[in-house]
């Protein structure tokens, strides 16, 4: 089946929130996705750091049984219909590391962290995609579990992208964590979320958009509970925030919070949202948000949707950077078609996934010239670790900026990343693509072998290296830079 055609066929995302983890599968009709399951378990994983931010034992555990369950659901689908993505704890976690292992091995599937802009993207791709067609600037709040994210966009592209570190899980625990309900407490929540939502202010304020929403499950419960006890006529309006947090100051303790539509679920975090809440439309000078679904789990099928029908927004990301940082495009491809080609040899089983982290590597490995010709490939790597790239997961910008720091230069800065035999043989094909490709002008390249053990062996024509003495010389360089940390390389 082409790549560009996908007919009934299915995809599935798992979103690992703060909050809660939810699995939604949707069924693909043309460029549609239509639900078909949706599973969600309430497990505040951000409430599972402890204070020197570590999931504890008993968070893990939770979490790992969660995703063997979604493991058992998703087993059948193919590694490409599924995606998972989590969010601000694990972003903020100092031992995600060595959970993720864990957690994949549970659930069967790669593990994304995702950037806060990158969520944001995602919330804003879903949210459109249920929305009116419709040309005028939206603003959309999503309040999740250790993160807010806000987003103004256009139709289906999002235009202004902020995640803030103020999430309900967190809020919660901050402000309300014996579960008491005072105005002493609101006050010192909204002060600090409001300090929080200051700094973007200026750009997404009424005027820079035209109609407001929220989404996610804390603006569906507020609007829900509004609406059900006469606090507002519909959507979540600021008088209707206001009168709800007085009926939460008389219960004055969560536990005796009577509220029709409140679920057992949402009462802990309750106050914690509805103080973001309320924060965001007083600092933002909205009187009104609706409430909408799709959001994250929506924006990452269609995501994945365009992934595999070659509208993978990682591909647009990588043009436009080497547009911004005015790569040269011509001698980036040369570089990138003969690594993608010696890595192929050298492992003819490599993943499709490393090979394109590879190809998009070589594409970015003079990034840095940006900013110096000296050590461009450090500059290269700091760029593409820490820049917003859209599409991309913090591990793969993580890949990619390794890829580049070890384009060229001492070996040893490396350190023990060169004991994982797939990027070892990945940053070599790179290196040596970047070596062949030093005169920066096609080339008539030679007919290579190439084996990347403990034991490196390259097979070039004598007669070739003959005629180009240059390579030849930075060829025996390189050779020097791996035998000193005890590779053995061979060459004609």
């Amino acid at each position: 089946m082409p790549r560009s055609v996908l007919t009934a066929s299915m995809l599935a995302v798992v979103d690992m929130g703060s909050n809660s983890f939810r699995l939604e599968i949707g069924r693909v009709e043309g460029n549609q996705i239509f639900r078909l399951d949706t599973f969600r378990e309430t497990l505040r994983l951000g409430a599972g750091l402890d204070s020197n931010g570590r999931l504890t034992v008993d968070a893990q555990r939770t979490a790992i049984a969660c995703l063997a369950r979604f493991g058992e659901r998703l087993r059948g689908f193919p590694p490409s219909s599924v995606r998972v993505v989590a969010t601000n704890t694990l972003r903020v976690a100092t031992n995600a590391a060595t959970f993720l292992q864990r957690a994949e091995k549970a659930l069967g599937f790669p593990i994304d962290i995702i950037t806060g802009h990158e969520e944001a993207r995602l919330i804003y791709v879903g949210v459109a995609h249920v929305l009116p067609a419709s040309e005028d600037p939206r603003l959309v709040v999503d309040i999740g579990g250790g993160s807010t994210e806000f987003v103004i966009g256009k139709g289906l592209e999002p235009r202004a992208l902020e995640s803030l570190k103020i999430g309900c899980v967190g809020m919660t625990q901050r402000f309300f964590p014996d579960g008491r309900l005072d105005a002493t407490a609101f006050a010192a929540a909204e002060t600090h979320a409001r300090a929080e939502i200051e700094a973007i202010a200026r750009d997404f304020s009424r005027g820079a958009w035209v109609s407001a929403y929220a989404s996610s499950g804390t603006a569906l419960a507020l609007a829900e509970i509004l609406e059900q006890n006469g606090l507002s006529a519909a959507g979540i309006t600021r008088d209707g925030l206001a009168r709800l947090k007085k009926r939460m100051f008389a219960a004055g303790h969560i536990s005796r919070l009577a509220l029709t539509a409140l679920k057992p679920q949402r009462a802990p975090v309750l106050a914690g949202g509805l103080a973001v809440m309320a924060s965001a439309m007083k600092e933002l000078d909205i009187d009104r948000i609706n409430p909408v679904g799709g959001a994250l789990r929506l924006g990452a099928l269609y995501d994945l949707l365009g992934r595999n029908v070659d509208r993978d927004i990682r591909g647009a990301t990588v043009d436009q950077f080497q547009a911004r940082y005015r790569i040269d495009q011509e001698h980036a491809a040369r570089v990138a078609a003969l690594a993608v080609a010696l890595c192929r040899r050298a492992d003819p089983g490599s993943e499709s996934a490393a090979l394109q982290r590879l190809e998009w590597a070589a594409r970015l490995h003079e990034t840095g010239f940006s900013v110096s010709h000296l050590g461009f490939h450090k500059h290269g790597a700091y760029i593409l670790l820490h820049a917003d790239m859209p599409g991309f997961s913090a591990q793969e910008q993580d890949d990619l900026a390794w890829l580049v720091l070890g384009c060229r230069g001492t070996l040893s800065k490396l350190g023990t990343r060169l004991d994982d035999s797939d990027y070892r043989v990945r940053v070599l094909a790179l290196r040596l693509a970047v070596l062949f490709h030093h005169a920066r002008r096609p080339i008539d390249a030679p007919r290579m072998s190439f084996e990347c053990n403990r034991s490196i062996r390259l097979g070039v024509s004598a007669r070739w290296l003959a005629a180009h003495p240059l390579t030849a010389h930075l060829l025996e360089k390189e050779r020097r830079e791996w035998t000193a940390l005890g590779y053995r390389w061979r060459l004609p």
